[in-house]
């Protein structure tokens, strides 16, 4: 396949687009998060469905799209050396998550968020998993997302071990995307693309596209301006 051919069948602006609007949701959820931290309003974001089921959503949302965006490149061909540097830049950005997490929220912080489950699920996908039927992707999927339902153990309770998602409880961190059931998302993202490519063509509104291009840079300094201003403000009251 000619290489513009490739670029073209891997970009899509309608799959940016979904991306760049599950960024916007997930910067108005963590603004409503760091207003809560600083006490200008009063939530409970770990247990009320307002916004648990926000959360869900959200990284479900994510999940698909990184699934559907894999599964785009994939068809186009994309070669090992792209695929490898822009994995190198999901692991980089999740352990400066995890280090600036451990100095905001030491007792909290993030060992396995989104963007590290999304770095091990990546592997998963493209080394291995991306070789199996549709069928058989899609039943993993479900079987995926019901696996922490129905397997628990003590021995995935560990910041070395619960990554995996097989939990009798949920860790104490301010972020947690273990690979169950969350493969589950990035694997229906994935076939729903193989199976229905047209879903990604046509077009999307541009804002929202160039967000999602940018998705990973972006989810990186959000918090940090959020954060600061909010900071900023509070000093000046």
């Amino acid at each position: 396949m000619p290489a513009a051919a490739a670029d073209t069948l891997q970009r899509s602006d309608r799959l940016d687009a979904l991306r760049g609007l599950a960024i916007v949701w997930m910067a108005a959820f963590h603004f409503g998060f760091d207003l809560n931290h600083f006490g200008w309003i009063r939530q409970d974001f770990y247990r009320d469905p307002v916004w648990t089921w926000q959360r869900t959503c959200i990284v479900s949302l994510f999940l698909f799209c990184a699934g559907a965006g894999q599964a785009l490149a994939v068809m186009g061909g994309q070669g090992a050396g792209r695929f490898w540097r822009r994995w190198a830049q999901v692991a980089g950005c999740a352990l400066l998550v995890s280090a600036g997490s451990w100095f905001m929220f030491p007792d909290s912080w993030i060992s396995f968020g989104v963007l590290h489950g999304i770095a091990v699920m990546l592997l998963l996908l493209r080394l291995g998993l991306a070789r199996l039927p549709n069928g058989v992707l899609l039943l993993l999927a479900v079987l995926a997302i019901a696996a922490p339902q129905l397997v628990q153990h003590p021995l995935f309770d560990t910041r070395w071990t619960n990554w995996v998602g097989l939990v009798t409880h949920k860790p104490v961190t301010e972020d947690y995307v273990p690979v169950l059931p969350w493969l589950g998302a990035m694997l229906l993202g994935f076939v729903t693309t193989l199976a229905w490519p047209r879903l990604w063509q046509g077009g999307a509104p541009r804002p929202l596209a160039v967000l999602g291009r940018w998705s990973l840079s972006f989810y990186m300094v959000h918090q940090p301006v959020l954060i600061g201003t909010l900071m900023a403000v509070q000093s000046l009251r």
